[in-house]
């Protein structure tokens, strides 16, 4: 699994409402300047070899309330949970609610969800790898089914806003829920299966809105505001699932 970075040695720094707020610098080949906020509170600007510090400075200036706002969030965030180890009793979340994990000996390999319990069967509960593919095969078969069925809903509520109609594909990322290109293709994080259905809906929605307006300018936020008046609460609710996800931030 791709995990946050360690604390990345500070190349510069701007100064937000009194307070310093160091990045690391990475130079890279691509065309556009990003900046990513990690849970260990480090911060990263990935730009391109042309820009001068005093350009991308400005440009991490007008972020700057976004990362305040990254940083408060990861400061009150609950701790990560350790690296699961597929054993009764341990917690998992489906679809926003959390399941214990019951392990029994049988014949033939199964999941079930029953109660609040997550049931796996197979012949060997002691041999955590099976029991850790046999889980994620579970998760990867409920997102294949259910979130292409909300994608199509989601798109049915937008669509006369001048939205394209997407390709729709699912991979498990770590670093985002979710992406598109400019040929109307959508790429969904297999790991919204763990979230509440109306944050999988947002994600949506959110990436539907940039088919037609690429980058979160103005005219970006106000289109999302008007397909999903209360993106910002969904949002607030999909971040504090992010210690249950395989997704950093």
């Amino acid at each position: 699994m791709t995990k946050t970075p360690s604390k990345i040695p500070a190349d510069a720094a701007i100064t937000y409402n009194g307070e310093t707020i160091s990045f690391g610098l990475v130079r890279t080949k691509t065309t556009r300047l990003s900046i990513s906020v990690y849970p260990n509170l480090t911060i990263e600007a990935k730009a391109p070899r042309g820009k001068s510090l005093a350009q991308i400075q400005a440009r991490v200036t007008r972020r700057a309330a976004w990362i305040a706002r990254q940083l408060q969030h990861f400061r009150q965030a609950p701790p990560a949970i350790p690296r699961r180890q597929y054993i009764s009793g341990e917690t998992h979340v489906f679809l926003g609610r959390q399941y214990r994990l019951r392990l029994h000996t049988a014949d033939s390999n199964g999941v079930k969800l029953i109660g609040r319990y997550l049931h796996v069967c197979t012949p060997t509960p002691g041999h955590t790898h099976r029991v850790r593919d046999l889980v994620e095969d579970w998760y990867r078969a409920h997102a294949e089914r259910l979130i292409p069925r909300r994608a199509q809903l989601c798109y049915e509520q937008v669509k006369r806003f001048g939205i394209p109609a997407p390709t729709l594909r699912l991979k498990k990322m770590h670093k985002r829920w979710g992406s598109c290109t400019c040929t109307a293709s959508i790429v969904l994080n297999s790991e919204l299966i763990k979230v509440p259905s109306h944050c999988i809906d947002y994600v949506i929605v959110h990436e539907l809105c940039h088919l037609r307006i690429h980058g979160h300018n103005e005219k970006f936020f106000r289109l999302l505001t008007t397909c999903m008046p209360d993106w910002q609460h969904r949002k607030r609710r999909l971040d504090s699932f992010a210690w249950a996800t395989n997704v950093d931030a």
